[in-house]
């Protein structure tokens, strides 16, 4: 097992081998912050780049052999492949050469209490709920977000060693290496399906993953969630239950009503009996799971009721999660990371209950192998949408695969009875959608690529 002193120093240099990543590139400023040597590449220039420079952290962009110069410790990101020229010299050093995934597992360990989120959807979001009401209470969190969060401006906050607040994503197995105490399982969904054979082998990786944590850990998971029963007998420590409507669960939130914005409030009737009333600051009922689950680890883990109450309705969201961009002709432009079917389809349902006008939703598909494993999945994510535009797939880590493009989803949206059409680029959908929209709109651009410079070039026109 790989092993990682935060304070030990014994790894002066560390090399991150695609450092331009979120994750990566806040696990980057996390050491040097610390005071540990710091370098990386990339293949190109990014906002996350220019801030790492501005840091002080070595930058190269492109990855060549030239850039390995001593380093006591390389870490590199899954999007790395094996004949990768960088990746290649490193291993032909004497010294450790680690994912991503086994790095953050060794440096969680250096924490008292660790918060991981795991889960198909909802990570981000979740993390980032917790790491406010965390923010405003006595605990001096670390804190790793997989997106930006306007009050830490940026996605890392450097504090002590009591508490860590991070992502824990099952892409390619990383969770088998984590061992957080509290471990938080939003979801099961079939995705990363590149990696994983199916359903099943994405169920037996979180219980290996469970299978991590000691007797004093807790589990916290949504009880309406059918997969995530599939992991209940792999639970060591203590099993807490949340759902929506589910008196069989240990928190269940009832007396659910929404504002005109689509902002819920609820009812939360806690493990101890007491019921507290809750508001939220972000719309949508598939938030409300989010918001339950920051409140539980929160409160937990010995963070006040007034305190929870106080932040979690002035939670607003993170960058990229149906964030609102600007407007338009009275019409709203809006992005959001949203791209596996589950996600997409909670997103456009909860903005189509409360749009005026017509939702025109332009969606870029993410990796060839998702589209076209999830492709009936993502067949049913658009009903509620009065117009849905399909770009380019966004190739991402893939290399070009013939057997699947966009205007096959096009073509089978349309035998559906959805107002769909393909648009390959953005400069053409930014002038289409430039004709067509009315007041009253809203246009959602959504994927894990770049479809929010699509909405910011919508909005500058």
């Amino acid at each position: 097992m790989f092993e990682f002193n935060l304070n030990n120093h014994d790894y002066k240099y560390v090399h991150f081998i695609g450092i331009g990543g979120i994750s990566m590139s806040g696990l980057a400023q996390l050491l040097h912050a610390k005071g540990y040597e710091v370098s990386g590449s990339d293949r190109s220039d990014s906002k996350i780049i220019n801030h790492l420079r501005d840091l002080g952290i070595e930058i190269f962009i492109g990855q060549k052999k030239e850039n390995i110069k001593n380093p006591d410790l390389v870490v590199y990101t899954d999007a790395i492949l094996d004949d990768n020229e960088e990746l290649i010299a490193a291993k032909k050093l004497s010294v450790p050469v680690v994912t991503r995934g086994v790095f953050l597992g060794a440096l969680m360990r250096n924490y008292k209490n660790s918060i991981a989120v795991s889960g198909s959807h909802g990570k981000s979001t979740t993390t980032s709920m917790i790491s406010k009401i965390l923010m405003h209470s006595d605990k001096d969190a670390t804190i790793l977000l997989g997106g930006e969060l306007e009050e830490m401006k940026g996605n890392v906050r450097v504090g002590s060693e009591e508490y860590l607040v991070t992502e824990a994503c099952e892409y390619k197995g990383n969770i088998r290496y984590y061992y957080p105490q509290t471990l938080i399982v939003l979801n099961i969904d079939e995705d990363h399906l590149d990696y994983y054979k199916d359903l099943e082998d994405i169920v037996n990786t979180f219980k290996e993953y469970l299978s991590n944590q000691d007797e004093n850990s807790m589990t916290i998971t949504n009880l309406n969630e059918d997969n995530n029963r599939l992991i209940f007998d792999s639970v060591k420590g203590r099993l807490i239950t949340y759902a929506q409507d589910n008196e069989e669960a240990d928190y269940n939130a009832f007396n659910i009503q929404f504002d005109n914005d689509g902002h819920p409030e609820f009812d939360l009737k806690f493990a101890n009996g007491s019921i507290e009333h809750f508001k939220l600051g972000v719309i949508g009922r598939h938030n409300i799971n989010n918001a339950m689950a920051s409140i539980i680890a929160t409160y937990e883990n010995g963070i006040s009721i007034k305190t929870i109450k106080e932040n979690i309705v002035k939670y607003t969201g993170l960058d990229r999660r149906m964030q609102v961009i600007g407007h338009v002709s009275d019409a709203t432009i809006m992005t959001d990371y949203g791209h596996h079917p589950s996600e997409i389809k909670v997103t456009v349902d909860a903005l189509a209950e409360h749009t005026k006008g017509r939702l025109i939703c332009v969606w870029q598909p993410h990796t060839y192998s998702r589209t076209k494993t999830l492709f009936n999945e993502f067949l049913n994510c658009f009903d509620s949408c009065d117009e849905v535009i399909v770009t380019d797939i966004y190739a991402a880590r893939e290399k070009f695969d013939p057997t699947i493009h966009s205007k096959d989803v096009v073509d089978a949206l349309v035998k559906k009875g959805i107002n769909a059409k393909y648009i390959s680029q953005f400069e053409e959908c930014k002038d289409y959608i430039e004709k067509i929209i009315k007041k009253d709109d809203l246009v959602l651009t959504t994927g894990c690529g770049n479809p929010d410079l699509l909405a910011r070039m919508i909005v500058e026109g």
